[in-house]
């Protein structure tokens, strides 16, 4: 997680990335380009409706609601809200994530101060608990290749917004720690009580809801708000992907395809984690190897504009926007980005460090196509 995260960050900063696809399609074939990208598609959608039917299974687990009443509930939270600000609702909702990692954390400190007497029993019961993927290893391989794939459009977007590579590769490699901190942490905490949390459909709330039931409901808004951010995110952008090239459609195809969505719910949400999420997860690992690759052929090209950047980085701050053009030109055509753009890339991001209001702060969409 650690390794691919910083390498996808730093390739959405190398390409200034607006879009996954700007970034595929320049470090693969283009038959695993297109691959890809059909695949980031198709995992918004499948997703979306995991979602669905993991917000049904949340109620049924906790208040014993038909799974169909909290599916559709969902449901149609997003389709009304993806018809309005999206973006402002998903940062409300955002907020909860920090909740989320109190409540890991909280879960985790509460097991070790209550282990269970017999510790040599866990293994017999873990056993029982059948993974979709086996042996372990590949399961865990899967699950970080489902997250990798789950997290690449918007990780290349965030790299795409900070042109300092090396900034991006610390980034990328301090998200994926971080990630892998807090997974081990949850999942030590679920071993430990794997005899009484095994069998739930969503470990997690049962765990918490075993230590006290006011946690158990307070685990339960967080964990609906969190599929709601999420199932909004997925279908928001499966909607806009869509509809690339005719953005008047995006309030039809977004409603129906939620309303797929919910349709595919039924199934069930064990019955769909257990054949969606490692299918996602073996083409998640296809494409960390495909990038990882890519990244190390271009190492070097890599750290060469890196240092280029750090230099017209360096002659913007001490010069401003309107001395040393020349020296700022003649540096700046050395870039993998056109001039004009890596050239006011870099000036948000030293008005930025500065606090200071950036013109053009929005690219326009397309710009990180015109990369060399």
């Amino acid at each position: 997680m650690a390794i691919t995260g910083a390498v996808i960050i730093q390739l959405g900063s190398y390409f200034l990335a607006q879009e996954h696809f700007t970034v595929f399609r320049h470090v693969a074939h283009p038959v695993v380009s297109r691959f890809l990208d059909v695949s980031v598609t198709l995992t918004l959608f499948a997703i979306g409706f995991v979602m669905f039917a993991g917000a049904g299974s949340t109620l049924e687990q906790q208040y014993g609601f038909p799974a169909w009443a909290g599916a559709g509930l969902m449901t149609l939270i997003v389709m009304a809200t993806g018809l309005l600000d999206v973006d402002k609702v998903s940062a409300v909702i955002s907020g909860v994530t920090p909740l989320a990692i109190v409540a890991v954390v909280g879960a985790f400190a509460y097991t070790m101060f209550h282990l269970p007497p017999d510790l040599s029993a866990l293994d017999a019961a873990a056993v029982q608990t059948v993974p979709p993927v086996s042996p372990w290893w590949l399961s865990a391989l899967n699950y970080a290749g489902l997250s990798l794939l789950l997290g690449v459009s918007m990780c290349l977007v965030i790299g795409g917004n900070y042109p300092n590579l090396r900034q991006a590769g610390r980034g990328g490699i301090a998200g994926g720690v971080l990630y892998t901190v807090l997974l081990l942490l949850s999942a030590l905490a679920l071993y430990l009580n794997v005899e009484q949390v095994g069998g739930a459909d969503i470990p997690m709330l049962a765990l918490m809801a075993s230590i006290h039931p006011v946690l158990g409901h307070a685990m339960v808004v967080i964990i609906f708000a969190m599929i709601y951010n999420t199932a909004i995110g997925m279908f928001y952008a499966l909607g806009r992907r869509l509809t690339a090239n005719r953005p008047g459609g995006y309030r039809r195809v977004f409603l129906i395809a939620c309303l797929a969505g919910y349709g595919v719910s039924f199934v069930g949400f064990d019955a769909l984690m257990n054949s969606v999420y490692p299918a996602i997860g073996y083409i998640g690992m296809f494409m960390a190897v495909a990038l990882v690759v890519a990244w190390v052929r271009r190492r070097a090209t890599i750290a060469r504009e890196a240092g280029r950047r750090l230099q017209l980085r360096d002659l913007l701050a001490r010069r401003g926007r309107d001395t040393g053009e020349a020296e700022v030109g003649e540096v700046a055509q050395e870039s993998n980005i056109e001039d004009e753009e890596i050239v006011e890339a870099l000036r948000r991001d030293v008005a930025r460090e500065k606090g200071e209001d950036a013109e053009s702060d929005e690219r326009e969409p397309g710009e990180a196509d015109r990369s060399r």
